[in-house]
């Protein structure tokens, strides 16, 4: 018999208006405080992967058990979401870790060639599409279900291209981004437009990204400015500062 962790529970949506009742049926418990992870997966350094646990471990992870918050990522095995399912795993919390990936660029078996999902988070939503990025829409969509009524932020580690895309879609719903400077390449590169370093600049939305009232930039060495700065957005009462 295998002693690793549990498979997430599996569900697959077409359409958005099947959300509600399939979050239902996962019994993920909606109307709660969602943090939407985006960023890094197969890219990143292992100097930024290690520096990424320790703060996940060690500063998020309280706020959101502490909060009974919900976690939305892409839910594969790599980068910040292999991470961020090992150091909820390590404080044995059971906040909802749901992924969100396109069918076709995923495995919920072995051997397809297909990327790995996360085997610590707890669901995982599979949604139509069979590129890197199909998934995009759908973290929003289901950041959005999940929450209700309740705050919510988006937290940039690293990250590429579809990154930018993911925070796009989050300041479109006026939900609150929260850009770990130090971990490398998207996140640099906002963080470096944020502080008004053209030079660093690797795609115009960064500084678009680096302008919204919505962003704020926090180093990683500052893990206490992390923990109250999510603490303070997901603690916010329904309709202050997080349209949706």
């Amino acid at each position: 018999m295998n002693s690793g962790p549990a498979r997430p529970r599996v569900a697959r949506v077409d359409v958005v208006s099947d959300l509600p009742a399939t979050l239902d049926a996962l019994a993920v418990g909606c109307g709660r405080p969602v943090l939407v992870l985006v960023g890094g997966a197969g890219g990143m350094s292992q100097e930024h992967l290690s520096q990424t646990a320790k703060v996940l471990r060690h500063q998020v992870v309280p706020v959101l058990a502490r909060l009974g918050a919900a976690v939305v990522d892409g839910g594969t095995d790599s980068g910040v979401m292999r991470v961020i399912g090992q150091a909820r795993a390590a404080a044995g919390a059971d906040f909802p870790l749901i992924g969100v990936a396109a069918e076709g660029t995923v495995s919920t078996d072995t051997g397809d060639g297909a990327e790995e999902i996360e085997p610590r988070h707890s669901h995982l939503i599979l949604v139509p599409g069979d590129s890197w990025g199909d998934e995009s829409p759908w973290l929003a969509d289901v950041a959005d279900a999940v929450a209700g009524t309740a705050p919510s932020a988006t937290l940039v580690i690293n990250g590429g291209k579809i990154t930018y895309d993911d925070i796009a879609r989050s300041l479109e719903r006026h939900r609150s981004v929260i850009v770990l400077a130090g971990t490398g390449r998207t996140a640099d590169a906002i963080a470096a437009a944020a502080a008004g370093n053209r030079e660093d600049r690797e795609d115009p939305r960064a500084s678009q990204i680096a302008g919204s009232a919505l962003t704020r930039v926090v180093d990683i060495d500052d893990g206490s400015a992390l923990a109250e700065t999510l603490e303070s957005i997901l603690r916010r009462s329904p309709g202050r500062g997080n349209r949706r």
